[in-house]
Formats: C-alpha cells, structure tokens, sequence
C-alpha cells in the first residue's frame, strides 16, 4: 500500500484578497521582539515572494507597497533592519524527532533611496528549505491583517487561521511561558496572568473574534492556584456571523474600538451610548437587495451625519435607515 504523500504548503495558492504563511512561521518564537509594522511587512514579503520563494535569489518590491496607511519610508527601512537582525526559533521536525532550529528571518537587501523607489531582498537558505518542507499553513485575509490594531491580535490571528482548519480538532493546550512566546510578549513584560490577560490577551480575542471568521476564547489552565497554561478554543462562524464581520471591515476604522467593545462613539448619535447606535446584519442585507449598486457604508455615514441636528433618535433606527437610503437613492440616482 502506498504511502499518502502530504499536502505541501507551496501548493497552496493566495488570492487578491489572502496569503499563505507556512505553519512554521506562525509558531515561531521571537528572539528579538517585532512591532505589529514588522509583521505585516514580513507577511507582505512573503506574499510578493510566494511564486518562487524556495528559489534562491533576489526578490523586488516597491516600497510604497509596504508603507500601508503611512507615508515615510524611514519606517519601512527600520521594520526591515529590525526583520534582518531578527532570529526566530522555529519548531520543526528532523530526523523524526521535534527539534527547535534558530533562523533569519530576513536575508540581505538592497534599498533604493528614493522614496518611490525599490526594495530587493531574499530570503536565508535554510529558511526557504522549512518553507519548502511546510505542509501546514495559515491563509491569512490582507483586510483584517490590516485592521487588527497590535501585535498580539495579529499573532493570534495567524495561530486561529492555521489550525482553524483542522476538522478533527477545535482547541489546543500551551503552557503558558510557551504562549506567550507565540504572542510575541517580550521577557519580563506583563508577568502576571491578571496583567497579561487584561493588556495583551483580552484586546486580542476581542479583536479576532470582530474582525475573523473565527470565534475564539482563551482559558486559564492552572496548578493549583497558579495559572501554569491556557486553552485555546476556536469556532468557525455561520454565515450571517461573517456578514456581520464583512460589515465591519467595510465600515470606517473611526469609532471601530467603541462598536467591537459594544458601544459606539458617534456625535451623530449624543456620544456614546451601549449599542445604541448598531445596525443590524440583515439591515445591510436589506439595503443590498433594495438598493443594489449603492456604497451602503458610504450612505451610512450620511444618515450619521443627518441624525446629528436631531433632538431623539427614531425607536427604530433599522428602519429609519432605511427609510434614509430610500429617500437618498431619489436625490441620487445611479443613472
């Protein structure tokens, strides 16, 4: 009987909207701590590189590329500099065993000075042979790398997306100095589980869980009185979770912290107020169907601003909105 060969991770092929990161460079352990900058220019890297990334040689980007929102290049150059001093330790297995190896993350690079110009670069010999030898990976979506806004929400995001796809398994057990490492916690940083959960793990999952098509949760595993390891658990959303998720990341990123914590600060809408302001999910379906063509978020923000000069705010807000696109789809007709 022959032996199934396994799925080998370059098989897998990003899209416009998603990347592929091997499963062995989202586990990894930072020796020198990166910034959330760093790790979305590191996975930009190896998206550009994805078609030949197990080849030796040189790869090129334009810089521009890699400056997200921002437009100063000096934050390219110092995220790189960081990414090539970097040594990751990797888990791996050689010779049948599980073995910890230390690598580069980032090999030798070329920066052209000019702020619209090109950044060449490749990637550690033997980095390219774990990426080679990868059979897991994660398929991260580029709108929510972008939208999640620390390190932590990122680092739990890639850990969510590569074992999200495991039908057989729904949660993993760490222990906690292990874990940590994975977040990217640098040593000595929030040393106890009260100061780890409410700084770096509770923004996190709260994150994830808005912005993903996951669910997560992390509970304390202890010793005694003594937390000595969590659990993780995910769950994939139903579908009207993820449109609700899709709205989210097509709304502006203005007042995003107060809508994920259930609230929404909106000078529209009198200040802040417990999910007073929230529309429903079907209501973005509803005025998909009634008003197609329309930039539903666009007409939301109108909506938002015409409420402004109103003394109440109408019972039903659902409706109201609604009732809003109507009349603004006659004062702006597509044709």
């Amino acid at each position: 009987m022959e032996r199934a060969v396994a799925y080998r991770t370059l098989e897998a092929k990003p899209t416009e909207s998603s990347i592929i990161k091997p499963g062995e460079l989202v586990d990894l352990v930072e020796m020198t701590p990166l910034t959330l900058n760093d790790r979305r220019i590191y996975n930009q890297l190896l998206a550009h590189a994805w078609d030949r990334i197990q080849e030796p040689g040189e790869h090129v980007i334009a810089k521009r590329d890699l400056r997200g929102s921002h437009n100063a290049n000096d934050r390219v150059g110092d995220s790189i500099e960081r990414l090539m001093a970097a040594i990751v330790k990797v888990r791996v297995v050689r010779d049948g065993e599980r073995a910890v190896e230390r690598v580069q993350l980032l090999g030798s690079n070329t920066e052209h000075e000019s702020p619209d110009g090109m950044l060449r670069y490749e990637f550690p010999a033997r980095l390219r042979e774990i990426i080679k030898e990868s059979t897991i990976f994660a398929r991260l979506q580029k709108e929510v790398m972008f939208a999640l806004s620390s390190k932590y929400a990122l680092a739990l995001y890639e850990m969510v997306q590569k074992r999200g796809n495991m039908t057989m398994k729904s949660h993993e057990d760490f222990e906690i100095g292990e874990f940590r490492e994975l977040l990217g916690v640098p040593r000595g940083k929030l040393p106890m589980w009260g100061n780890l959960h409410q700084r770096a793990l509770a923004p996190a999952i709260k994150e994830v869980n808005a912005l993903s098509d996951f669910t997560v949760e992390i509970d304390p595993l202890k010793s005694g009185r003594k937390v000595s390891g969590v659990r993780l658990r995910w769950v994939r959303k139903e579908q009207e979770e993820v449109s609700g998720v899709m709205a989210e990341l097509n709304r502006p990123k203005v007042g995003r912290k107060a809508r994920i914590d259930g609230t929404v600060e909106d000078v529209s809408f009198g200040g802040k107020r417990e999910g007073s302001g929230l529309l429903r999910t079907a209501t973005y379906e509803e005025a998909r169907r009634l008003f197609p063509g329309y930039d539903i978020y666009f007409v939301e923000e109108e909506w938002r601003s015409w409420m402004a000069g109103k003394e109440e705010l109408p019972q039903n807000l659902d409706r109201a909105f609604l009732g809003f696109f109507a009349g603004y789809t006659e004062r702006h007709p597509l044709h």
